[in-house]
Protein backbone atom coordinates (compact mmCIF):
# COMPACT_ATOMS: atom_id res chain seq x y z
CA UNK A 1 0.00 0.00 0.00
CA UNK A 2 1.40 3.27 -0.78
CA UNK A 3 2.69 6.13 2.02
CA UNK A 4 0.41 8.85 2.60
CA UNK A 5 3.09 11.32 1.28
CA UNK A 6 3.17 8.75 -2.21
CA UNK A 7 -0.63 9.52 -1.95
CA UNK A 8 -0.41 13.01 -1.57
CA UNK A 9 2.23 13.64 -4.70
CA UNK A 10 0.11 11.32 -7.17
CA UNK A 11 -2.45 13.45 -6.40
CA UNK A 12 -0.86 16.38 -7.24
CA UNK A 13 -0.16 15.54 -10.58
CA UNK A 14 -3.45 14.60 -11.36
CA UNK A 15 -4.73 17.69 -9.80
CA UNK A 16 -2.83 19.84 -12.32
CA UNK A 17 -4.34 17.97 -15.42
CA UNK A 18 -7.09 20.26 -14.82
CA UNK A 19 -7.63 24.24 -14.39
CA UNK A 20 -10.50 25.89 -13.72
CA UNK A 21 -9.63 28.85 -15.22
CA UNK A 22 -9.12 29.73 -18.43
CA UNK A 23 -5.26 31.38 -17.41
CA UNK A 24 -3.13 28.37 -17.04
CA UNK A 25 0.19 28.16 -19.46
CA UNK A 26 0.93 26.91 -22.25
CA UNK A 27 3.79 24.72 -21.21
CA UNK A 28 4.13 23.84 -17.43
CA UNK A 29 7.21 22.22 -15.79
CA UNK A 30 5.20 19.11 -13.99
CA UNK A 31 8.39 17.84 -12.81
CA UNK A 32 9.30 20.90 -11.39
CA UNK A 33 5.98 21.54 -9.66
CA UNK A 34 5.63 17.33 -8.44
CA UNK A 35 9.30 18.13 -6.85
CA UNK A 36 8.12 21.38 -5.43
CA UNK A 37 4.78 20.01 -4.05
CA UNK A 38 6.37 16.55 -2.60
CA UNK A 39 8.43 19.35 -0.04
CA UNK A 40 5.70 20.69 0.87
CA UNK A 41 4.36 17.68 1.89
CA UNK A 42 7.32 16.70 3.65
CA UNK A 43 7.77 19.86 5.19
CA UNK A 44 4.65 21.34 6.32
CA UNK A 45 2.31 18.55 7.03
CA UNK A 46 3.87 17.15 9.72
CA UNK A 47 4.36 20.30 11.74
CA UNK A 48 0.60 21.16 10.93
CA UNK A 49 -0.03 17.27 11.43
CA UNK A 50 1.94 17.24 15.01
CA UNK A 51 0.42 20.51 15.77
CA UNK A 52 -3.24 19.19 15.47
CA UNK A 53 -1.99 15.87 17.17
CA UNK A 54 -1.68 18.02 20.52
CA UNK A 55 -4.82 20.41 19.53
CA UNK A 56 -6.84 17.30 20.03
CA UNK A 57 -4.86 15.13 22.51
CA UNK A 58 -4.78 18.45 24.68
CA UNK A 59 -8.59 18.99 24.54
CA UNK A 60 -9.65 15.63 25.08
CA UNK A 61 -7.00 14.02 27.39
CA UNK A 62 -9.23 14.67 30.27
CA UNK A 63 -11.97 11.81 28.91
CA UNK A 64 -8.53 9.69 30.11
CA UNK A 65 -7.99 11.64 33.19
CA UNK A 66 -11.66 10.95 34.27
CA UNK A 67 -11.05 7.42 34.01
CA UNK A 68 -7.70 7.67 35.68
CA UNK A 69 -9.63 9.73 39.03
CA UNK A 70 -9.82 12.96 37.90
CA UNK A 71 -13.74 13.33 39.67
CA UNK A 72 -12.10 11.63 42.54
CA UNK A 73 -9.27 13.47 43.04
CA UNK A 74 -11.42 17.25 42.84
CA UNK A 75 -14.02 15.77 44.37
CA UNK A 76 -16.35 16.45 41.20
CA UNK A 77 -20.14 15.73 40.43
CA UNK A 78 -21.18 14.11 37.31
CA UNK A 79 -22.68 17.96 36.14
CA UNK A 80 -19.30 19.80 37.45
CA UNK A 81 -17.34 17.44 34.91
CA UNK A 82 -19.40 17.89 32.07
CA UNK A 83 -19.39 21.83 33.21
CA UNK A 84 -15.91 21.78 32.95
CA UNK A 85 -15.54 20.32 29.67
CA UNK A 86 -18.21 22.75 28.29
CA UNK A 87 -16.77 25.75 29.47
CA UNK A 88 -13.75 25.34 27.36
CA UNK A 89 -15.64 25.27 23.93
CA UNK A 90 -17.13 29.19 24.77
CA UNK A 91 -14.23 30.79 24.02
CA UNK A 92 -12.77 28.15 21.76
CA UNK A 93 -15.84 28.88 19.69
CA UNK A 94 -15.45 32.58 20.28
CA UNK A 95 -11.66 33.04 19.04
CA UNK A 96 -12.30 31.24 15.54
CA UNK A 97 -13.40 33.69 13.31
CA UNK A 98 -11.12 36.69 14.61
CA UNK A 99 -8.12 34.32 14.59
CA UNK A 100 -8.75 33.58 11.02
CA UNK A 101 -9.45 36.88 9.52
CA UNK A 102 -5.99 37.68 11.50
CA UNK A 103 -4.02 35.16 10.58
CA UNK A 104 -2.96 36.98 7.18
CA UNK A 105 -1.87 39.89 9.01
CA UNK A 106 0.01 38.70 12.08
CA UNK A 107 1.74 35.94 9.94
CA UNK A 108 1.36 31.81 10.47
CA UNK A 109 4.51 31.84 11.60
CA UNK A 110 3.94 33.84 14.36
CA UNK A 111 0.40 33.28 15.24
CA UNK A 112 0.57 29.44 15.23
CA UNK A 113 3.60 28.34 17.69
CA UNK A 114 2.25 31.38 19.98
CA UNK A 115 -1.13 29.09 20.31
CA UNK A 116 0.99 26.24 20.83
CA UNK A 117 2.99 27.24 23.69
CA UNK A 118 0.10 29.13 25.47
CA UNK A 119 -2.06 25.98 25.42
CA UNK A 120 0.61 23.82 26.53
CA UNK A 121 1.16 25.79 29.64
CA UNK A 122 -2.88 25.84 30.08
CA UNK A 123 -2.46 21.96 29.66
CA UNK A 124 0.08 21.59 32.32
CA UNK A 125 -1.48 23.68 34.86
CA UNK A 126 -4.68 20.96 34.66
CA UNK A 127 -2.35 18.78 36.23
CA UNK A 128 -1.31 21.49 39.17
CA UNK A 129 -5.01 22.58 39.99
CA UNK A 130 -6.98 21.26 43.27
CA UNK A 131 -10.15 22.46 43.09
CA UNK A 132 -12.95 22.46 40.54
CA UNK A 133 -13.03 26.48 40.17
CA UNK A 134 -9.21 26.42 39.25
CA UNK A 135 -10.07 23.39 36.41
CA UNK A 136 -12.98 25.75 34.75
CA UNK A 137 -10.86 28.70 34.81
CA UNK A 138 -7.62 26.59 33.36
CA UNK A 139 -10.33 25.03 30.68
CA UNK A 140 -11.68 28.24 29.73
CA UNK A 141 -8.08 29.61 28.95
CA UNK A 142 -7.34 26.41 27.11
CA UNK A 143 -10.34 26.97 24.79
CA UNK A 144 -9.61 30.11 24.07
CA UNK A 145 -6.25 29.29 22.96
CA UNK A 146 -6.67 26.40 20.89
CA UNK A 147 -9.55 27.63 19.31
CA UNK A 148 -7.90 29.04 16.47
CA UNK A 149 -5.13 26.44 15.66
CA UNK A 150 -8.35 24.06 13.51
CA UNK A 151 -9.56 26.31 11.06
CA UNK A 152 -6.32 28.14 10.85
CA UNK A 153 -4.38 25.40 9.54
CA UNK A 154 -7.37 24.60 7.03
CA UNK A 155 -6.77 27.96 5.91
CA UNK A 156 -3.44 27.85 5.63
CA UNK A 157 -3.15 25.12 3.84
CA UNK A 158 -5.50 26.28 0.85
CA UNK A 159 -2.59 28.62 0.25
CA UNK A 160 0.06 26.16 -0.07
CA UNK A 161 -2.12 23.26 -2.18
CA UNK A 162 -5.05 23.75 -5.16
CA UNK A 163 -8.21 22.79 -4.52
CA UNK A 164 -8.33 19.69 -5.81
CA UNK A 165 -5.65 18.50 -4.26
CA UNK A 166 -6.53 19.90 -0.62
CA UNK A 167 -8.66 17.14 0.93
CA UNK A 168 -6.18 14.71 1.45
CA UNK A 169 -3.79 17.04 3.36
CA UNK A 170 -6.17 18.09 5.33
CA UNK A 171 -6.47 14.40 5.87
CA UNK A 172 -3.32 13.53 6.19
CA UNK A 173 -3.43 16.28 9.27
CA UNK A 174 -6.55 15.81 10.40
CA UNK A 175 -5.79 12.13 10.90
CA UNK A 176 -3.55 12.79 13.67
CA UNK A 177 -6.44 13.41 15.87
CA UNK A 178 -7.39 9.60 15.24
CA UNK A 179 -3.77 8.95 15.98
CA UNK A 180 -4.37 11.63 19.60
CA UNK A 181 -7.43 9.29 20.50
CA UNK A 182 -5.54 6.19 20.10
CA UNK A 183 -2.10 7.73 21.66
CA UNK A 184 -4.04 9.49 24.66
CA UNK A 185 -5.04 5.72 25.63
CA UNK A 186 -1.92 3.92 25.22
CA UNK A 187 0.38 7.33 27.27
CA UNK A 188 -3.13 7.69 29.76
CA UNK A 189 -2.21 4.05 30.77
CA UNK A 190 1.12 4.41 31.27
CA UNK A 191 1.37 7.92 33.03
CA UNK A 192 -1.41 7.06 35.32
CA UNK A 193 0.96 3.84 37.06
CA UNK A 194 2.98 7.50 38.00
CA UNK A 195 0.35 8.01 40.69
CA UNK A 196 1.81 9.51 44.10
CA UNK A 197 4.85 10.35 42.38
CA UNK A 198 5.87 13.86 43.23
CA UNK A 199 2.71 13.93 45.80
CA UNK A 200 0.72 14.10 42.23
CA UNK A 201 -1.97 11.77 41.32
CA UNK A 202 -2.01 9.83 37.77
CA UNK A 203 -4.28 11.99 36.08
CA UNK A 204 -2.10 14.78 37.17
CA UNK A 205 1.13 13.31 35.40
CA UNK A 206 -1.63 13.07 32.33
CA UNK A 207 -1.70 16.47 32.04
CA UNK A 208 1.67 17.61 33.16
CA UNK A 209 3.42 15.25 30.65
CA UNK A 210 1.40 15.84 27.59
CA UNK A 211 1.44 19.74 28.40
CA UNK A 212 5.32 20.28 29.18
CA UNK A 213 5.91 18.27 25.58
CA UNK A 214 3.51 20.67 24.03
CA UNK A 215 5.68 23.58 25.11
CA UNK A 216 8.38 22.17 23.57
CA UNK A 217 6.50 21.68 20.22
CA UNK A 218 5.37 25.35 20.70
CA UNK A 219 8.56 26.97 20.82
CA UNK A 220 9.85 24.78 17.94
CA UNK A 221 7.24 25.38 15.66
CA UNK A 222 8.83 29.01 15.61
CA UNK A 223 11.53 27.75 13.43
CA UNK A 224 9.85 25.45 11.07
CA UNK A 225 6.29 27.13 9.81
CA UNK A 226 6.88 29.73 6.71
CA UNK A 227 3.96 31.99 6.37
CA UNK A 228 3.68 31.44 2.54
CA UNK A 229 5.32 28.92 -0.12
CA UNK A 230 7.69 32.19 -0.32
CA UNK A 231 8.73 31.79 2.92
CA UNK A 232 9.80 28.45 2.80
CA UNK A 233 13.16 27.97 3.55
CA UNK A 234 13.36 24.26 1.92
CA UNK A 235 11.92 25.52 -1.45
CA UNK A 236 14.62 27.14 -4.24
CA UNK A 237 13.53 30.34 -5.95
CA UNK A 238 12.68 28.20 -8.99
CA UNK A 239 10.47 26.00 -7.00
CA UNK A 240 8.62 28.38 -5.64
CA UNK A 241 7.69 30.57 -8.62
CA UNK A 242 6.28 27.02 -9.90
CA UNK A 243 4.61 26.72 -6.47
CA UNK A 244 2.92 30.43 -6.85
CA UNK A 245 1.93 30.04 -10.45
CA UNK A 246 0.27 26.80 -10.07
CA UNK A 247 -1.94 27.92 -7.62
CA UNK A 248 -2.98 31.25 -9.68
CA UNK A 249 -3.63 28.77 -12.29
CA UNK A 250 -6.25 27.24 -9.66
CA UNK A 251 -7.99 30.20 -8.47
CA UNK A 252 -6.68 33.72 -9.38
CA UNK A 253 -8.11 34.88 -6.03
CA UNK A 254 -4.89 33.53 -4.87
CA UNK A 255 -2.93 36.21 -5.06
CA UNK A 256 -3.03 39.02 -1.10
CA UNK A 257 -4.27 41.52 -3.42
CA UNK A 258 -7.54 42.03 -1.09
CA UNK A 259 -8.18 44.04 2.33
CA UNK A 260 -10.30 42.80 4.83
CA UNK A 261 -13.99 43.84 4.37
CA UNK A 262 -17.05 43.03 6.41
CA UNK A 263 -18.87 42.54 2.51
CA UNK A 264 -16.85 39.54 2.50
CA UNK A 265 -17.94 38.25 5.61
CA UNK A 266 -21.19 38.84 5.05
CA UNK A 267 -21.48 37.35 1.35
CA UNK A 268 -20.15 34.20 3.70
CA UNK A 269 -22.92 34.17 5.55
CA UNK A 270 -25.56 34.70 2.89
CA UNK A 271 -24.36 32.00 0.78
CA UNK A 272 -26.54 28.74 0.34
CA UNK A 273 -23.63 26.13 0.47
CA UNK A 274 -21.92 28.09 3.01
CA UNK A 275 -24.51 27.17 5.20
CA UNK A 276 -25.47 23.71 4.12
CA UNK A 277 -22.24 23.03 4.85
CA UNK A 278 -22.18 25.06 8.53
CA UNK A 279 -25.47 22.67 9.63
CA UNK A 280 -23.56 19.68 8.62
CA UNK A 281 -20.64 20.77 10.68
CA UNK A 282 -22.67 21.08 13.67
CA UNK A 283 -23.83 17.12 13.34
CA UNK A 284 -20.25 16.29 12.70
CA UNK A 285 -19.29 18.29 15.70
CA UNK A 286 -21.77 16.40 18.20
CA UNK A 287 -21.19 13.31 17.13
CA UNK A 288 -17.49 13.67 16.69
CA UNK A 289 -16.95 15.17 20.08
CA UNK A 290 -19.23 13.35 21.91
CA UNK A 291 -16.52 10.51 21.15
CA UNK A 292 -13.51 11.97 21.55
CA UNK A 293 -14.28 13.25 24.88
CA UNK A 294 -16.52 10.08 26.33
CA UNK A 295 -15.57 6.99 24.70
CA UNK A 296 -13.02 5.86 27.45
CA UNK A 297 -15.88 6.50 29.53
CA UNK A 298 -18.47 4.61 27.14
CA UNK A 299 -16.04 1.76 27.14
CA UNK A 300 -15.76 1.88 30.90
CA UNK A 301 -19.53 2.00 31.11
CA UNK A 302 -19.55 -1.34 29.31
CA UNK A 303 -17.83 -3.41 32.15
CA UNK A 304 -14.25 -3.11 31.44
CA UNK A 305 -11.62 -2.33 34.23
CA UNK A 306 -10.23 1.18 33.93
CA UNK A 307 -6.49 -0.35 32.86
CA UNK A 308 -8.44 -2.25 29.94
CA UNK A 309 -9.86 0.77 28.76
CA UNK A 310 -7.33 3.05 28.14
CA UNK A 311 -5.59 -0.02 25.57
CA UNK A 312 -9.52 -0.66 24.34
CA UNK A 313 -9.91 2.97 23.35
CA UNK A 314 -6.92 2.85 21.14
CA UNK A 315 -8.51 0.28 18.51
CA UNK A 316 -11.66 2.42 17.29
CA UNK A 317 -9.06 5.50 16.76
CA UNK A 318 -6.93 3.36 14.60
CA UNK A 319 -9.09 2.42 12.56
CA UNK A 320 -10.81 6.03 12.23
CA UNK A 321 -7.00 6.93 11.02
CA UNK A 322 -7.01 4.78 8.12
CA UNK A 323 -10.44 5.03 6.95
CA UNK A 324 -9.77 9.34 7.26
CA UNK A 325 -6.75 8.83 5.15
CA UNK A 326 -8.90 6.39 2.17
CA UNK A 327 -11.87 8.30 2.45
CA UNK A 328 -10.03 11.73 1.15
CA UNK A 329 -7.92 10.05 -1.43
CA UNK A 330 -11.24 9.28 -2.99
CA UNK A 331 -12.84 12.23 -2.61
CA UNK A 332 -9.76 14.04 -4.28
CA UNK A 333 -9.18 11.15 -6.76
CA UNK A 334 -12.77 11.30 -8.34
CA UNK A 335 -13.45 15.20 -7.27
CA UNK A 336 -16.02 14.47 -5.52
CA UNK A 337 -17.36 15.46 -1.67
CA UNK A 338 -21.05 15.08 -1.38
CA UNK A 339 -20.97 11.33 -2.88
CA UNK A 340 -17.67 10.49 0.15
CA UNK A 341 -19.43 12.44 3.19
CA UNK A 342 -22.66 10.51 1.87
CA UNK A 343 -20.84 7.45 2.01
CA UNK A 344 -19.01 8.32 5.50
CA UNK A 345 -22.11 8.69 6.69
CA UNK A 346 -23.67 5.56 5.56
CA UNK A 347 -20.62 3.88 7.65
CA UNK A 348 -21.62 5.82 10.82
CA UNK A 349 -25.38 5.41 10.77
CA UNK A 350 -24.21 1.53 10.35
CA UNK A 351 -22.15 2.27 13.78
CA UNK A 352 -25.07 4.33 15.69
CA UNK A 353 -27.54 1.41 14.44
CA UNK A 354 -25.48 -1.25 15.54
CA UNK A 355 -24.61 -0.22 19.23
CA UNK A 356 -28.15 0.90 19.90
CA UNK A 357 -29.38 -2.52 19.31
CA UNK A 358 -26.44 -4.42 20.82
CA UNK A 359 -26.91 -7.10 22.79
CA UNK A 360 -23.96 -7.71 24.51
CA UNK A 361 -21.03 -5.54 25.51
CA UNK A 362 -18.17 -6.95 22.93
CA UNK A 363 -20.96 -6.51 20.00
CA UNK A 364 -21.42 -2.80 21.50
CA UNK A 365 -17.79 -2.64 21.58
CA UNK A 366 -17.29 -3.70 18.15
CA UNK A 367 -20.05 -0.74 16.68
CA UNK A 368 -17.27 1.30 17.86
CA UNK A 369 -14.94 0.40 15.11
CA UNK A 370 -17.82 1.70 12.91
CA UNK A 371 -19.38 4.91 14.54
CA UNK A 372 -15.56 6.48 14.98
CA UNK A 373 -14.80 6.03 11.45
CA UNK A 374 -17.52 6.86 9.94
CA UNK A 375 -17.72 9.98 12.19
CA UNK A 376 -13.84 10.84 11.91
CA UNK A 377 -13.10 11.15 8.17
CA UNK A 378 -16.34 13.36 7.62
CA UNK A 379 -14.45 16.32 8.84
CA UNK A 380 -11.90 16.67 6.15
CA UNK A 381 -13.93 15.70 3.22
CA UNK A 382 -16.10 19.06 4.58
CA UNK A 383 -13.32 21.13 5.59
CA UNK A 384 -12.45 20.49 2.44
CA UNK A 385 -15.75 21.66 0.59
CA UNK A 386 -15.76 24.72 2.18
CA UNK A 387 -12.65 25.85 1.50
CA UNK A 388 -12.90 25.21 -1.82
CA UNK A 389 -16.25 26.82 -2.24
CA UNK A 390 -15.81 30.30 -0.80
CA UNK A 391 -13.47 32.79 -2.81
CA UNK A 392 -11.08 35.37 -2.14
CA UNK A 393 -9.28 34.94 0.84
CA UNK A 394 -11.33 36.55 3.76
CA UNK A 395 -14.51 35.30 2.45
CA UNK A 396 -12.75 32.04 2.45
CA UNK A 397 -11.16 32.70 5.60
CA UNK A 398 -15.24 33.39 7.07
CA UNK A 399 -16.23 30.39 5.71
CA UNK A 400 -13.80 27.89 6.95
CA UNK A 401 -14.56 29.67 10.65
CA UNK A 402 -18.05 29.30 9.93
CA UNK A 403 -17.91 25.38 9.88
CA UNK A 404 -15.73 25.21 13.00
CA UNK A 405 -17.84 27.26 15.20
CA UNK A 406 -20.49 25.08 13.91
CA UNK A 407 -18.29 21.72 14.86
CA UNK A 408 -17.83 23.22 18.42
CA UNK A 409 -21.23 24.42 18.80
CA UNK A 410 -22.29 20.82 18.08
CA UNK A 411 -19.17 19.81 20.71
CA UNK A 412 -20.95 21.55 23.33
CA UNK A 413 -24.31 19.66 22.97
CA UNK A 414 -22.10 16.58 23.18
CA UNK A 415 -20.74 17.08 26.82
CA UNK A 416 -24.52 17.07 28.35
CA UNK A 417 -25.26 14.16 26.14
CA UNK A 418 -23.20 11.48 28.09
CA UNK A 419 -24.78 11.16 31.59
CA UNK A 420 -23.19 8.63 33.52
CA UNK A 421 -26.73 7.50 34.42
CA UNK A 422 -28.01 6.57 31.19
CA UNK A 423 -24.72 4.56 30.71
CA UNK A 424 -23.40 2.39 28.70
CA UNK A 425 -26.51 2.41 25.98
CA UNK A 426 -27.18 6.43 26.04
CA UNK A 427 -30.51 5.80 24.22
CA UNK A 428 -31.50 9.32 24.01
CA UNK A 429 -27.88 10.24 22.82
CA UNK A 430 -27.40 7.29 20.70
CA UNK A 431 -31.06 7.85 18.92
CA UNK A 432 -30.06 11.38 18.69
CA UNK A 433 -26.27 11.06 16.87
CA UNK A 434 -28.25 8.07 14.48
CA UNK A 435 -30.51 10.70 13.27
CA UNK A 436 -27.54 13.03 12.98
CA UNK A 437 -25.83 10.68 10.85
CA UNK A 438 -28.75 9.99 8.32
CA UNK A 439 -28.92 13.60 7.97
CA UNK A 440 -25.01 13.62 6.75
CA UNK A 441 -26.26 11.29 4.23
CA UNK A 442 -28.79 13.16 2.72
CA UNK A 443 -27.70 16.64 3.33
CA UNK A 444 -24.02 16.43 1.10
CA UNK A 445 -25.82 14.73 -1.93
CA UNK A 446 -28.12 17.94 -1.49
CA UNK A 447 -25.93 20.23 -1.06
CA UNK A 448 -23.81 18.40 -4.69
CA UNK A 449 -26.94 18.95 -6.39
CA UNK A 450 -27.31 22.55 -5.64
CA UNK A 451 -23.75 23.19 -6.34
CA UNK A 452 -24.02 21.16 -9.92
CA UNK A 453 -27.14 23.57 -10.61
CA UNK A 454 -24.82 26.19 -9.92
CA UNK A 455 -22.20 25.32 -12.49
CA UNK A 456 -24.46 25.05 -15.18
CA UNK A 457 -25.87 28.14 -14.51
CA UNK A 458 -22.48 29.71 -14.75
CA UNK A 459 -22.11 28.18 -18.45
CA UNK A 460 -24.77 30.52 -19.39
CA UNK A 461 -23.78 33.05 -22.04
CA UNK A 462 -26.16 35.57 -20.01
CA UNK A 463 -24.84 34.49 -16.74
CA UNK A 464 -21.31 35.63 -18.09
CA UNK A 465 -22.02 38.65 -19.70
CA UNK A 466 -24.38 40.16 -16.74
CA UNK A 467 -21.48 39.23 -14.35
CA UNK A 468 -18.44 40.54 -15.65
CA UNK A 469 -20.72 43.88 -17.32
CA UNK A 470 -19.43 45.80 -15.43
CA UNK A 471 -15.53 44.67 -15.46
CA UNK A 472 -15.94 45.26 -19.36
CA UNK A 473 -12.75 47.64 -19.40
CA UNK A 474 -10.07 45.43 -18.85
CA UNK A 475 -8.65 43.70 -21.63
CA UNK A 476 -8.59 39.88 -20.31
CA UNK A 477 -11.65 38.08 -21.32
CA UNK A 478 -12.42 36.92 -17.36
CA UNK A 479 -12.98 40.37 -16.22
CA UNK A 480 -9.03 40.54 -15.04
CA UNK A 481 -8.11 40.40 -11.41
CA UNK A 482 -10.66 42.82 -10.12
CA UNK A 483 -13.42 40.33 -11.34
CA UNK A 484 -11.99 37.74 -9.79
CA UNK A 485 -11.33 39.19 -5.97
CA UNK A 486 -14.99 40.85 -6.38
CA UNK A 487 -16.68 37.99 -7.33
CA UNK A 488 -14.70 35.48 -5.89
CA UNK A 489 -16.33 32.23 -5.75
CA UNK A 490 -19.62 33.45 -7.68
CA UNK A 491 -16.79 34.41 -11.28
CA UNK A 492 -18.48 32.91 -14.42
CA UNK A 493 -15.10 30.82 -14.31
CA UNK A 494 -15.00 29.73 -11.02
CA UNK A 495 -15.78 26.07 -10.82
CA UNK A 496 -17.81 24.90 -7.48
CA UNK A 497 -16.46 21.48 -5.94
CA UNK A 498 -19.16 19.04 -5.85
Amino acid sequence: MASPSEVASKETEKAETESNTSRAPTSINMELERRAVRKLDFTILPVMAMFYFLSFLDRSNIGNARVAGLEKGLHLADKQYQIAVTVTYVPYIAAELPANLLLRKIGPRLLMPSLLTIWGIMVTLQGLVSSYGGLVTVRAFLGLAEGPMFPGIVLYLSGFYTRKELSIRIALFFSSASLSGAFSGLLAAAIQKMDGIGGRAGWAWIFILEGLFTILMGITGFFLVPSTPRDSKFLSAEEKDAIMARLERDRPSIQPSDEFSMKEVLRSLRSPHVVVVFVLFFMTGATLYGLALFLPSIVNQLGFSPDRTQLLSVGPFAAAFFFTLITAYWSDHFRSRGVASAFVGIIAVAGWALYLGAPNKHVAYGALYLMVPGVYAMAPVLSAWMANNSEPYYRRATSVALGFIATNSGGILSTWRFPTKEGPKFTKTTIMNLVFSCLLVVGPLGNAYYLSRKNKAKKHPGYREQMLAKYSDSKSPDGGVDAWMDLGDRHPDFVYAL
